[in-house]
């Protein structure tokens, strides 16, 4: 599928070309305005919250739809995830043990995934929040990224799928946030020692690269590579380069993806009208690099004329998960097994107008659908731990 301003009409109510919308419906102000960069409108995406006020001033203006509108999933019977109590401890504390560590990034993507595997606690109003060491990594970020906003690294709460034993963790740090010390690395070193799960699943939106996908389809993939050419394009981590660096796991666990599908059902119908079947989940070989992740560290997508070229690096971008697959290198013998899950929000996009125009329409497509795509891939998450 290839989204135009036109596809944007009949499935958010408005053109944001010739009638943006208003100011009261960014999260960050510098995003609304004619002089706003690319970044300003990758803060909006990592910020934007459907349940704030500029959330539901969006919801007014558009016909996208808020949680509120979230179908309980018919879960198969003794496998309905189960909310854990209150965390011990206090928000100073290391991070509980569990078999399982699912770490996710937006405000929106966190609500998306707390409805599904931690039903009855919110990721922003009920999440434990988590200051383990953030005095000493703190100092590593750069002025006014969300992490120093929120005076934290992250929001937690625990939940039990099949047995297993899962620590959700909404992150504040995020790669291309952080500054250019990469102290994300120094998040995930930690929270991965003080869980010691299993399996690690990093999940969320991401751009879909290609024809092939619509909104809602999860990509699913235990091989992820940097394309860093712009902020990060010297970066060295341990004096290695890791530009183009990537990194692969063991093979995904697929047996309960056909109830995965199924259960999409619930909350299909909140996806785009325009979608021309149910959403589909991408399995990736470890070995298939070509349809692995992409980690960017500019705000790019995919577009019919390939501005970015990204097109044969793999089935989606997006700004982060390489981070996981560098530290489990790291880690050698020691390190879990790890994936992807990755639900695209927003497809490819006509090259028409300006990138810049074409930037918004990318943005205001996660604002719409981002939370509702991002039910499928936290079901998809499910799965994988039901399959552990």
């Amino acid at each position: 599928m290839i989204i135009d301003r036109q596809w944007v009409v009949r499935n958010l109510g408005f053109d944001p070309i010739s009638t943006p919308a208003p100011t009261a419906t960014f999260a960050v102000a510098a995003a609304a305005s004619p002089s706003g960069s690319a970044e300003d409108l990758r803060r909006e995406i990592i910020d934007f919250d459907s349940d704030a006020p500029s959330g539901r001033e969006f919801l007014a203006f558009t016909t996208a739809t808020g949680l509120s509108r979230f179908t309980d999933i018919p879960w198969p019977k003794g496998l309905a995830p189960k909310t854990g109590n209150a965390p011990g401890g206090s928000p100073a504390s290391p991070l509980p043990k569990a078999d399982v560590l699912v770490v996710t990034w937006t405000v929106d993507e966190g609500h998306a995934l707390s409805r599904v595997l931690t039903p009855g606690k919110d990721s922003r109003n009920d999440y434990r929040s988590y200051t383990h060491k953030f005095a000493s990594i703190s100092k590593k970020m750069r002025p006014g990224c969300p992490a120093l906003q929120a005076k934290r690294l992250g929001a937690y709460w625990t939940t039990k799928i099949d047995g297993k034993s899962v620590v959700v963790f909404k992150s504040d740090s995020h790669m291309s946030q952080d500054g250019p010390q990469l102290p994300n690395i120094d998040v995930w070193r930690q929270i991965i020692s003080e869980v010691r799960p299993k399996l690690v699943i990093t999940t969320g939106t991401a751009g879909g690269i290609g024809k092939d996908f619509e909104v809602g389809d999860v990509v699913v993939s235990p091989i992820v590579r940097f394309d860093c050419t712009a902020k990060f394009k010297n970066k060295q981590v341990d004096g290695q380069p890791i530009a183009t660096s990537h990194y692969s796991s063991a093979a995904v666990r697929a047996k309960h993806f056909a109830s995965a599908r199924a259960l999409f059902k619930a909350n299909a119908g909140q996806l785009p009208k325009d979608n021309t079947r149910p959403p589909k989940i991408a399995k990736v070989s470890p070995k298939n690099l070509a349809a692995s992740v992409v980690t960017t560290d500019f705000f790019g997508f995919d577009t019919s004329n390939d501005h970015f070229h990204l097109q044969g690096l793999g089935d989606v971008s997006e700004m982060g998960d390489a981070v996981l697959g560098l530290v489990a290198e790291e880690m050698g013998d020691q390190a879990p097994r790890w994936v992807a899950v990755r639900n695209v929000s927003d497809p490819q996009i006509k090259a028409e107008g300006t990138l810049k125009e074409q930037a918004a329409l990318a943005a205001q497509i996660y604002k719409g659908f981002g939370r509702w795509s991002s039910v499928c891939s936290a079901i998809v998450c499910w799965a994988l731990i039901v399959a552990e």
